[in-house]
């Protein structure tokens, strides 16, 4: 059982995978905590990025039943208005509860440190069995600090191996808490220049990468592992520009040594869709096997090893 003295904390958690195997070493049990600093063009998890409970929404489960409207206190549903008018929900949940075809469905469980843990354990021999652990994504885990804190503090007094995979975007003082029960960071890195970075994701980059220097610092103290890992996003940040900008930014640190390459997808669309939200890159073309080698190339080529994640 855990032992952190802190086991009543509660946390917001929006899903929990098992059988990862791109998300640290072995076999991982990945737990998507809610809230993310950033909003990301490309984000694949647009239901991580709010701090709140969302209702997602899927018309092909309606059966037309019409038990949504005639609870909604509010008339955010209507009879000629299928998705939720955002504006006037209340988030009461009256028209989740009601579906009894899970046309409408809550993003966002509210949980406590041992239900969590409890969810974790049941893949520990996995773990054992792999060299796999934990890993902590969203949205943003260092957005729930103490949340997140405990749960890694209560795996590392487990002897399971734990991953955070993070933007960086967040006050150092909350980073380093979870660094201290961290094995390994994947720290995400989209664009070099601050503009161009603020344009794609609504922030500069100045706080992440000073953090990243800072996680440098801290990494052989802690024996930390870090490994750097960057979407690739055509007509975004796939200039050669871009990528060697970056490259310089990685080799300036000295001791990051990994990366990640991490090709555009669509599989997010549909989350948009059920979130009612428009995706602005739709349309946007996959990059070619030749070009991704290309760019690989350029990290090669500094001596960076670095693998394509796909």
């Amino acid at each position: 059982m855990g032992k952190s003295e802190d086991v009543g904390y509660r946390g917001l958690v929006f899903d929990i995978q098992r059988f990862s195997l791109h998300d640290g070493p072995g076999i991982r049990t990945l737990v998507f905590l809610k809230g993310c600093p950033l909003r990301c063009l490309w984000c694949d998890n647009p239901e991580s990025q709010n701090t709140e409970p969302e209702i997602a929404e899927s018309p092909i489960r309606c059966i037309r039943c019409g038990n949504c409207f005639h609870v909604c206190p509010t008339g955010a549903i209507s009879p000629d208005r299928w998705f939720i008018d955002r504006q006037k929900c209340i988030q009461c949940l009256k028209c989740v509860k009601i579906c009894p075809s899970g046309a409408r469905d809550l993003i966002g469980k509210e949980m406590s440190v041992e239900e969590v843990m409890k969810e974790i354990r049941k893949d520990e021999i996995f773990y054992r069995q792999s060299g796999g652990g934990v890993t902590f994504s969203g949205g943003e885990p260092a957005y729930q600090p103490q949340f997140t804190t405990c749960i890694l503090k209560d795996c590392k007094e487990e002897r399971i191996h734990t991953a955070v995979e993070t933007c960086g975007a967040v006050p150092w003082k909350q980073l380093v808490r979870l660094l201290k029960f961290t094995d390994l960071v994947l720290y995400d890195l989209k664009h070099a220049n601050p503009d161009e970075h603020k344009r794609l994701t609504g922030k500069s980059n100045d706080l992440i990468i000073d953090n990243l220097r800072k996680i440098v610092t801290y990494k052989n103290k802690m024996n930390l592992e870090v490994i750097v890992r960057i979407p690739l996003i055509p007509g975004c940040n796939d200039s050669k520009e871009n990528i060697l900008s970056i490259v310089e930014v990685l080799n300036s640190l000295n001791e990051i040594k990994k990366v990640h390459l991490l090709p555009y997808h669509e599989l997010g669309i549909s989350k948009y869709e059920k979130l009612n939200r428009k995706y602005i890159l739709k349309g946007t073309p996959r990059l070619t096997k030749n070009s991704l080698e290309e760019m690989k190339s350029l990290f090669t080529h500094k001596g960076l090893q670095t693998h394509t994640i796909e």
